[in-house]
C-alpha cells in the first residue's frame, strides 16, 4: 500500500490479523502535532492505529523502491521473447525475510492457541 493511498483505506473498515508484539517510540513534537491533526480528521482511529498504517505502508512502499539489479539467471521470458533475469538486489532478500518471520510468527499464534 502507498502512502497515498492510506486516506482510502482509512475511509474503509480495516481487515487482518495482527501480531502480539508491541514497539514503542518517541515522536518529535512536529510528528506529534500531525499526528494530532490527523487523529482529528479520522476521530473513529486510534493514534495506535494511524501509526500502525502509517508504518505498514512506509515499509509496503520501501520494498517496491528497491532498485532492481540484474542477476545471471534468466528466470523468465517477456512476451516479445526477451529474456528476463533474475533480481540480485534487495528486494528478493526482504521478501525472503518477510517470508521467515511471517511464518515465525503464525507459528507463535498456533502455539498460543493450543
Amino acid at each position: 500500500m502507498k502512502i497515498k493511498d492510506l486516506v482510502k483505506y482509512w475511509d474503509k473498515h480495516a481487515r487482518g490479523r495482527l501480531s502480539r508484539d508491541a514497539y514503542f517510540m518517541a515522536l518529535s513534537d512536529q510528528h506529534h502535532k500531525r499526528l494530532e491533526k490527523l487523529s482529528t480528521l479520522y476521530p473513529m482511529k486510534s493514534s495506535q492505529d494511524l501509526i500502525r498504517d502509517l508504518v505498514s505502508a512506509a515499509l509496503d512502499e520501501l520494498e517496491t523502491s528497491f532498485p532492481y539489479e540484474q542477476g545471471s539467471k534468466v528466470v523468465a521470458f517477456d512476451e516479445d521473447g526477451f529474456e528476463i533475469y533474475e533480481d540480485t538486489g534487495l528486494t528478493p532478500r526482504f521478501v525472503s525475510l518477510s517470508q521467515k518471520h511471517i511464518q515465525r510468527l503464525k507459528a507463535r499464534q498456533i502455539e498460543s492457541v493450543a
